[in-house]
């Protein structure tokens, strides 16, 4: 008699570990990453240095279930590199400019983002940099977009809106 409770008993253990491990989920949750559209500045774009305006910024984000934040770095890029060490300024008179910030879009599928924030100083180091975009979503996905583009003293791109 013993013998059939404990068959029965490791039955019902194996029934109930089947069922309760074999629930599937129907929803995996978001593992699709945002999409990134960087309008302005364009790829190989000159960006005056000085300017009070500020750079042009134009972005468009949108994510298949919710975004969370935005984050723009821009660094030099004087020595070619691929995201490693970067080289000192090429004049003590300037400095290598730096920006990185994060926006929160949190609460948005889409988000359409236009603004002047970017001030490039007037000592900034004129070259070639890097403009990298990070976007975010509510799941932690994270996509990135990156940009050349180039910082001088004479010309850049004109504010038409």
């Amino acid at each position: 008699m013993k013998a059939k409770f404990n068959f029965y008993l490791v039955c019902l253990m194996a029934i109930s570990f089947v069922v309760f491990s074999s629930c599937d989920k129907d929803d995996d949750g978001d593992t699709i990453k945002p999409v990134i559209n960087l309008i302005e500045p364009e790829e190989d774009a000159t960006l005056k240095i000085g300017d009070d305006y500020g750079v042009h910024f134009d972005l468009e984000l949108s994510d298949d279930v919710m975004l969370k934040s935005y984050k723009v770095d821009i660094h030099p890029n004087f020595d070619g590199h691929v995201h490693s060490a970067m080289l000192k300024s090429v004049s003590s008179e300037t400095v290598d400019f730096t920006f990185n910030k994060s926006w929160d879009v949190s609460g948005q599928k889409n988000a359409d983002i236009h603004h002047h924030e970017i001030k490039i100083p007037a000592n900034a180091t004129p070259g070639n940099y890097h403009m990298m975009i990070y976007c975010t979503d509510a799941a932690g996905n994270e996509a990135h977009l990156a940009r050349n583009i180039f910082l001088s003293t004479e010309g850049g791109e004109e504010h038409e809106h």
